[in-house]
């Protein structure tokens, strides 16, 4: 049934590594769970709720990727669109968190629009194969930031923005933290380079367990206030629910429209769209290029039903009390280890539904467990490299702007705005006209549009 129904042989993978490759993406992706809540809550909403949200949203946004594109890859609520939902719409603009949710919700049912038509299809096969190349590497680069961070290796001394931590200073805590980040990287490598299957989710339990030890012998001192967790969960289950009832349809509720201003409105909503677009459409082509799933014109099959999970997802996602949905760039883990079918994207799913059950257990998943496998995956996506051709600088340039933008400005999508606009002015001021897509210079003009007005 399984095989009739996912195409795993056609697909060249088998039931085990597809199991194993979609609990690797839930454990790269489990810190959403506990990371989710905190950035919402600035908003008022409590964290329980944003908890069950997080992960509700995750399962029916992951299942409906699995389900009905086949594909291996994961969603659940967007970092950076939590922050601007928090920290702009509610604390910076004064608007209600009821009325951030009625933002996304509607920008979820324009989205739902936008992939059952070929508008959506067609940007995506407009973008050319080369900065398609460009924009994985970007990912790569972005995702292996975020686990360098993540892990303490990297942090802001205020001077240079980022510099590399003082493993002296605080070592009982930043210091041993990025010791085990270090660790986790060597495992994993190691592991890979000896071609065991499933390094990446061994890696990340071998780190925690070395966590574990760590603290239980006193080389490891928690400090929750300064951010650095206790690696042994205090609690491994929960059944209450209830407090999903705080949030659960509050989009529709009296105080959503509170205050309502048509025209900031347009504004708010149009900004979630822009970035969940984009982020979904770079996600995407990252995460099936290091699957090799790009066709030789560097279109993805079925790209609609998967552009259509994301755009559900995030309808659901805002009924339910989160902010929006959106396809994870931590889905490369999964496919680092093998996942091809949308039966990894089930499994990850059903982890997510589990983990309202095991939420004490996954919140206890410390950064420096996770933050390994991003670095490793960071490596995995940059081989993308490769197909840039570097002896034509029209089409490498506007590869390297995208690639160099993303984990410099912390935005996938603002590294895709860049690739474009420098494509088309590159391309168009050098006599290569013929080679520009007609959608391309519609995307460079609002990408241009986006940068002037927002």
């Amino acid at each position: 049934m399984l095989e009739k129904f996912f195409k795993l042989k056609e697909n060249g993978t088998d039931v085990k590594t597809e199991i194993i490759a979609g609990v690797t993406t839930f454990m790269a992706m489990a810190y959403i769970l506990a990371v989710n809540p905190d950035i919402l809550s600035a908003s008022g909403m409590p964290k329980d709720a944003i908890l069950i949200a997080t992960a509700l949203a995750a399962f029916i946004g992951t299942m409906c990727m699995g389900l009905m594109a086949n594909y291996p890859f994961a969603l659940a609520p967007g970092l950076g669109l939590n922050a601007y939902f928090a920290y702009t719409v509610c604390l910076g603009m004064g608007y209600s968190w009821q009325f951030a949710l009625f933002a996304v919700f509607i920008e979820g049912l324009i989205f739902i629009v936008l992939s059952v038509t070929p508008v959506r299809e067609a940007i995506f096969n407009a973008i050319p194969l080369q900065l398609k190349k460009g924009v994985s590497v970007g990912i790569g680069l972005f995702v292996a930031f975020i686990g360098l961070q993540n892990g303490k290796i990297v942090v802001d001394d205020g001077a240079t923005l980022v510099t590399l931590v003082s493993f002296r200073d605080n070592f009982k805590t930043i210091g041993i933290w990025a010791l085990l980040t270090i660790i986790g990287i060597l495992i994993i490598a190691i592991l890979h380079i000896k071609k065991v299957k499933g390094a990446i989710l061994i890696g990340i339990f071998a780190t925690w367990i070395l966590g574990i030890i760590c603290e239980l012998i006193g080389i490891y001192a928690p400090d929750a206030e300064a951010g650095f967790y206790s690696a042994i969960p205090s609690n491994f289950a929960s059944f209450s629910f209830a407090s999903i009832g705080t949030t659960f349809g509050a989009c529709f509720s009296g105080a959503a429209f509170e205050k309502f201003s048509v025209l900031n409105f347009i504004v708010i909503m149009f900004a979630f769209l822009f970035v969940d677009v984009f982020d979904t459409l770079g996600t995407l082509i990252g995460c099936a290029d290091k699957a090799d799933m790009l066709d030789k014109d560097g279109k993805l099959p079925r790209i609609r039903p998967a552009l259509l999970a994301d755009a559900i997802a995030t309808s659901a996602g805002a009924v339910l009390g989160t902010s929006t949905t959106t396809t994870f760039v931590e889905s490369s883990a999964g496919v680092s280890a093998g996942g091809r079918t949308g039966l990894s994207s089930v499994v990850t799913g059903l982890l997510f539904l589990v983990s309202l059950i095991l939420s004490p257990l996954f919140i206890s998943i410390p950064g420096f467990a996770t933050a390994p496998a991003l670095v490793f995956v960071g490596f995995l996506m940059i081989g993308a490299i490769t197909g840039i051709d570097l002896k034509d600088p029209t089409e490498a340039i506007p590869a390297f702007l995208s690639f160099l933008v993303m984990p410099l400005v912390y935005s996938i999508s603002d590294g895709i705005c860049i690739g474009v606009i420098s494509y088309v002015v590159i391309n168009l001021c050098t006599g290569n006209y013929k080679k520009i897509k007609p959608l391309m210079y519609i995307l460079a003009l609002l990408f241009i549009l986006k940068y002037i007005l927002l």
